[in-house]
């Protein structure tokens, strides 16, 4: 590095002997003569013009080394070396060796060698590359931003019972301003673990941030966007019960949430490195012994910095946080679904009713631990108590009014009905409801009979049933056929004996006519 500027100053300001200039700035005392006779030589006085830099400055004393960058080697056009790799196909060796054939590399007497050797090529390249790359430092504000990320590496629990191995996810968290970091195992990265640890970290943080910054996670980013991205509607729900906003970093850029990278690498080396050689039998065990080390984490100094990530905390972000609700998220899986034409909508195999006249529309259904909610246009129209075994709940309220009243009937009063009109037709409406499954499936075609007491008298509809009954006819058009052809009307006659044909006849062979 030349010090021709300090030289300078050092004499004519100074006032300096050559040998003490040359002590100070560790320069040889014939390296300072010349530059001080050169000096005089170009009428060159201190103070040095405003307008002068060092490269000015260098270019009076040496102007043939630093006028013009040696020409020996033929610098390649690094722009269009980068846009060329961008294409398919294309390698740094193909690319270099185009350049050679435009500057040949050797040595001859009529061609210089006049490129960069391969190694020398892609060194330099990696060169540019790294001078092109510009980084914002970002500042933090206490208490603004709480980044969220999952270690890439997993913990093995072994279930005591069955020595079965299940790996275990890491969260982590950390708060922008003092470093401070929560860390905890869960079972998986699904969405009541994604959320049930956020509501861990608030209670660990004792208050909220501004803001959340998780990666594009599929349980809290729908659909990721680098401008507008989509967010989970149970995460949406989380962010309002806190009163925070949530801003996912962008597709592929991790320096977005840098810190959380840090507290995962940190994490990584200063629990889960310390953890590898220890067994597990339980979460809750695995957990504890991350508690444990996550304290010491917070509580180790740091090494360019004053102080520790737990008194960066109390004394920066704590004081900036928002207290929490009175009362904790409590996980709701929300979900869109189409009301069928019988209108009821199904979650965990049990179906729950909607008014009918929302038939065919898009609603979300919110599913709590004990209550099922449904909403159309953010308006609560139906509420039910959550069940937890196949099978279906309805809302009279929700039914059309013939539908009401069709469930009004009961297997006891159909029998009653059924007695009033004649003993015969209790015992056909009886047949038909122990024949089937369930006896709401023979309603229909129980009132179906009943109501023929409308156009045929009680009498009449009861000697049909016996016939029916007598005749095993089980269905409701052959007793309507029996009372439109009259056959209930008929005298009973007396039962016809069925004469045997004869069994001796010539032309009927016995036994011995086979051998």
């Amino acid at each position: 590095m030349r010090k021709l500027r300090e030289i300078l100053r050092l004499s004519y300001s100074a006032g300096l002997s050559i040998r003490k200039i040359s002590a100070s700035t560790k320069i040889s005392v014939g390296s300072i003569q010349n530059i001080l006779k050169l000096a005089v030589q170009l009428k060159i006085t201190w103070p040095l013009p405003e307008d002068w830099d060092d490269q000015t400055l260098a270019l009076k004393f040496y102007p043939r080394s630093d006028a013009q960058p040696s020409a020996k080697y033929q610098e390649p056009v690094w722009t269009d070396v980068h846009l060329e790799l961008k294409k398919k196909g294309l390698t740094k060796q193909l690319l270099w060796e185009e350049h050679t054939q435009h500057y040949p590399f050797g040595f001859a007497q009529d061609r210089p060698n006049r490129c960069y050797s391969y190694s020398q090529f892609c060194a330099r390249y990696a060169d540019w590359r790294k001078k092109q790359k510009r980084s914002m430092r970002q500042v933090h504000r206490a208490g603004e931003k709480l980044f969220i990320d999952y270690a890439g590496p997993t913990m093995p629990v072994v279930c005591a019972s069955t020595s079965e191995i299940r790996t275990a996810q890491i969260f982590v968290a950390v708060l922008g301003a003092s470093n401070y970091t929560f860390a905890e195992a869960t079972w998986s990265q699904s969405l009541p673990d994604w959320l049930g640890s956020h509501v861990r970290a608030f209670e660990f943080f004792g208050g909220t941030p501004v803001m959340l910054v998780p990666d594009n996670l599929k349980s809290g980013v729908t659909k990721a966007c680098r401008y507008d991205p989509q967010l989970n509607p149970s995460y949406q729900q989380l962010a309002s019960h806190y009163s925070v906003a949530v801003m996912p970093a962008r597709p592929y850029k991790p320096k977005d949430k840098a810190k959380a990278e840090a507290g995962v690498l940190l994490v990584e080396r200063w629990i889960m490195a310390k953890l590898r050689h220890h067994t597990f039998f339980s979460l809750a065990e695995l957990n504890q012994c991350i508690s444990a080390l996550l304290t010491e984490l917070n509580q180790k100094p740091f090494k360019q910095m004053p102080g520790s990530r737990q008194q960066w905390f109390e004394a920066l972000d704590r004081p900036a946080l928002s207290p929490l609700p009175k009362y904790a998220y409590q996980y709701t899986d929300i979900k869109t679904a189409r009301v069928n034409i019988d209108y009821h909508l199904i979650y965990d195999q049990h179906l729950y009713s909607v008014p009918h006249h929302c038939v065919g529309e898009q609603v979300e259904l919110h599913a709590g631990d004990k209550l099922i909610e449904v909403y159309f246009h953010h308006k609560r129209i139906a509420t039910h108590i959550r069940k937890f075994y196949p099978g279906m709940t309805t809302e009279p309220g929700h039914m059309p009014e013939q539908h009401a009243q069709h469930q009004q009937w009961t297997p006891g009063r159909l029998m009653n009905w059924a007695q009033s009109i004649g003993p015969e037709v209790l015992v056909w409406v009886k047949g038909q409801l122990q024949r089937r499954e369930h006896p709401e499936q023979a309603y229909r075609v129980c009132l179906g009979l009943l109501s023929l007491n409308r156009s045929y008298a009680a009498e009449r509809l009861n000697k049909a049933c016996a016939i029916a009954n007598k005749e095993a006819l089980f269905k409701l058009k052959n007793v309507k056929a029996i009372l439109q052809s009259n056959r209930d009307k008929l005298p009973e006659s007396a039962p016809v004996q069925l004469s045997l044909l004869p069994q001796d006849h010539e032309n009927i062979r016995g036994a011995k006519s086979f051998h």
